[in-house]
């Protein structure tokens, strides 16, 4: 099965998903490595100028450089992605939603970061990085969700070590990561020179403790932590008017 007119082919295992009221078109994997909606998450909580460039630590399907390319026209994006059918997955997708201009996909490992882009090259990274230790938890069987979960083939330190290598002077890295390991990404950022400046926290609802937390750092920055409001997603079974909004303005700034 192919897309409409010269769109990209639709392939075995895959599934076309149209997002944020049609404006975001993403092939996916039907059984394989899903974006769920941390990656919608830290695309909101990313602040980017005209003319930044950015990339994206273990960018998956891309759908990161595709929401923040989208959200400001005049930035251009990288996606670093180490497993190769996702690389590919993020290359067609690019061409799905006409950001090839902007955005470029580079297959790689972050642990090898100097062989694949130039130090000191971004004006800010993104990253959602696997949550889990190796030895926490049940490995799942399916190897692109291991790998996205799990500490496999890269630790918290390796992906804030990436951040650092590719980031300016006074250049800004974004994360989303497990609420329950805060103390240890902020530690690992601290320690690589990258100072935690902005904090927030994700609860799936109101009387849970927190799911995620949303983390701004600058390179070579002062002391200072602005922590704000938690985000709450749900309550009473649907989501709040707060995350209504964020989906909202997600949206009408892709092409």
């Amino acid at each position: 099965m192919a897309l409409p007119e010269t769109g990209p082919e639709i392939r075995e295992g895959e599934v076309l998903d149209v997002l944020l009221d049609g404006r975001l078109k993403v092939l996916q994997k039907k059984r394989g490595y899903r974006f769920s909606v941390d990656a919608l998450l830290l695309a909101h909580f990313v602040r980017l100028r005209r003319g930044d460039r950015l990339a994206d630590l273990g960018t998956g399907c891309g759908v990161l450089p595709l929401l923040l390319a989208g959200r400001r026209p005049g930035v251009r994006a990288v996606g670093v992605e180490l497993q190769a059918e996702l690389a590919d997955l993020a290359r067609r997708n690019v061409v799905l939603n006409d950001l090839a201009g902007r955005i470029e996909i580079v297959p790689g490992d972050v642990r090898n970061i100097g062989f694949l882009l130039p130090r000191g090259s971004f004006d800010a990274v993104v990253s959602n990085p696997p949550y889990r230790r190796v030895r926490s938890g049940r490995i799942n069987p399916d190897g692109e969700k291991a790998a996205a979960r799990h500490e496999i083939r890269g630790t918290i330190e390796d992906f804030v070590r990436a951040a650092r290598f590719l980031l300016k002077p006074d250049g800004r890295a974004f994360f989303i990561y497990a609420a329950v390991r805060s103390v240890e990404i902020l530690a690992r950022m601290r320690a690589a020179g990258i100072e935690p400046k902005r904090l927030r926290l994700v609860h799936d609802d109101r009387d849970v403790p927190g799911a995620f937390a949303l983390i701004e750092g600058r390179r070579g920055g002062g002391e200072g932590l602005k922590v704000e409001p938690p985000l709450f997603l749900r309550e009473g079974g649907g989501y709040t008017e707060e995350t209504k909004r964020l989906f909202a303005e997600l949206a009408p700034a892709i092409p």
